[in-house]
């Protein structure tokens, strides 16, 4: 495989960390929440119902592109990457190919599936401001996989659609 650096990217409660482990299990590949990588006054902010501005994410942003070019053989950061500036800030940190792996589904099954998780900083009144940040990856080395299956369904569609 000549592309190693992945990031699972989508709005909030598209199953970034799911799918990542399921990766990560069937593959072998090194997988990190990208939640795990903000600055703390990011989560406050994302805790009290605060969108982050592109100040903000700048520095995490930085920090997923690095833990990128650090690894060493395949590996999945989960990081929302909303915008295609995001994106850019990633690759540019990275230094090497990143593929997008843009995990896609209805407004509805997203806030169906954040109003059952537990446990999470993000509260589910962010999420019309996440679809309004998005901006799908266009002209980008990037996949779009239908999310609307089960985790199996999903990473069977990603190892089907991973560039040579």
């Amino acid at each position: 495989m000549s592309v190693e650096k992945f990031i699972l990217m989508g709005v909030a409660g598209s199953g970034k960390t799911s799918v990542g482990e399921a990766l990560k299990a069937s593959l072998g590949w090194t997988y990190v929440d990208g939640d795990h990588l903000h600055p703390r006054e990011n989560i406050i902010k994302m805790e009290r119902g605060i969108p982050l501005t592109d100040e903000d994410r700048a520095p995490w942003l930085k920090l997923v592109g690095e833990d990128l070019a650090r690894a060493d053989g395949p590996i999945a950061i989960g990081c929302s990457a909303l915008k295609k500036i995001y994106r850019d800030i990633i690759r540019n940190e990275a230094a090497a190919d990143v593929c997008f792996i843009h995990l896609a589904g209805s407004r509805e099954l997203i806030e169906e599936r954040m109003r059952a998780r537990k446990g999470h900083f993000m509260p589910v009144t962010l999420l019309d401001s996440q679809f309004a940040a998005l901006e799908p990856p266009h002209g980008e080395l990037a996949m779009t996989v239908d999310i609307s299956g089960d985790v199996d369904d999903i990473v069977a569609q990603i190892v089907a659609a991973l560039p040579d």
